[in-house]
């Protein structure tokens, strides 16, 4: 990416730009979010509520794209395994605990000092490779629409980049679909008011709520929705970036969950993925978030279990390719490194994130690089 941090209030960034990085995430959230409502009977209301208030209070807070994500660790340990809802209010509740307790404690901020830049840019890395890869896997679900939408993203983002892409793209992939594929006989949608559902978990839905969703997901939080969603904060907005910080991060991400879970929501997170989506594809300011916050927020007001019928037309492959880039751009990040040890370091972690998981390779790459102060090892 060029001009990082510079772009903030230039007047060619104008609300078509903002709307379209507004969309720039859609890859991370629909997918996992539309699958955990199918599998646990989550409610639409509450799931979508969810998102959007904390959307719309990131962006106050933040006064940036601050990206709000549904938490993939736990996404995938439910589409895999299973569970209620009241399991999965558990697992939020717990999340929120912890995060909460790491920030009021200052213990992410020591988490955040002692761990070498090295780290940190690896796991960026491999968070962004895992993401790119895991875009093309959408993309060859419709490998013709997917591949063409590739190629016009490329050239809309280099060619014409005053252009908002990513509204272009996936408006104008969706409708290329339809198109093609016949039309759809869309199901009545009734517009309504839907208020989030309530729960209250038992003890021994925390149980699984512990073990199977808050354990996993924790240390993989702690990497990319803190040290790293902080480290790209700066990178990006400079000038609007203070709030940013590993502290803030945990507190905001905790209080969320705690205040949704026990709503029916499902649990969220900020990413640096996410950022870096909103960055790519037009969004400067905090009016990006502000707008796919009132998005999501009046579809779970207004659809309630409908809206999965309409979100549902957008292909997956649309998606894969708003992935794909904002991938990229992650990954790309990670280029100023240029001692050679953190190069090595880097590339290290970064190939533990993409083969096991950033928690992994979180914790190797700190052992790693104490080994090698000590003299015991040499890289580079």
């Amino acid at each position: 990416m060029n001009n990082k941090g510079k772009n903030h209030k230039n007047p060619e960034y104008s609300f078509w730009h903002e709307l379209a990085g507004s969309l720039g995430d859609l890859g991370t959230l629909l997918p996992y979010v539309l699958a955990v409502i199918a599998i646990a009977g989550l409610s639409s209301a509450s799931v979508f509520m969810g998102f959007g208030i904390f959307y719309l209070f990131s962006g106050w807070f933040y006064a940036m794209p601050m990206a709000v994500q549904p938490m993939k660790a736990a996404s995938a340990a439910i589409i895999v395994q299973g569970a209620t809802p009241a399991e999965i209010a558990a697992g939020g509740i717990v999340i929120g605990l912890i995060l909460l307790i790491m920030g009021l404690s200052g213990v992410i901020e020591r988490i955040a000092r002692l761990t070498p830049p090295g780290v940190v840019g690896g796991i960026q890395l491999g968070l962004g490779v895992s993401l790119a890869v895991l875009g093309l896997k959408m993309i060859a679900t419709q490998p013709i629409l997917g591949f063409s939408c590739l190629l016009v993203m490329l050239v809309l983002l280099f060619r014409y980049s005053r252009s908002p892409a990513a509204l272009i793209v996936l408006a104008g992939g969706t409708a290329v679909s339809l198109i093609f594929n016949g039309g759809v006989n869309i199901e009545p949608v009734n517009i309504g008011l839907h208020l989030p559902e309530p729960i209250i978990p038992s003890l021994k839905d925390f149980n699984k709520g512990i073990l199977m969703l808050a354990l996993p997901q924790i240390p993989i939080t702690l990497t990319n929705a803190v040290l790293v969603t902080s480290l790209i904060s700066k990178e990006l907005y400079p000038q609007s970036a203070d709030r940013a910080n590993e502290r803030n991060l945990c507190l905001t991400m905790g209080g969320a969950n705690l205040l949704m879970a026990p709503l029916g929501g499902f649990m969220m997170c900020h990413g640096s993925g996410g950022i870096t989506a909103h960055y790519r594809y037009g969004g400067r300011t905090a009016m990006t978030v502000i707008i796919i916050g009132m998005i999501l927020l009046l579809i779970g007001i207004l659809l309630g279990d409908d809206a999965v019928i309409l979100l549902r037309l957008i292909p997956e492959a649309i998606l894969g390719v708003l992935l794909f880039y904002s991938g990229i751009d992650l990954a790309m990040a990670t280029r100023n490194m240029n001692k050679y040890q953190d190069l090595y370091l880097v590339l290290i972690v970064a190939a533990l994130a993409i083969g096991i998981n950033p928690a992994v390779a979180f914790i190797a790459g700190i052992g790693i690089y104490l080994i090698e102060r000590r003299g015991w090892i040499r890289l580079g």
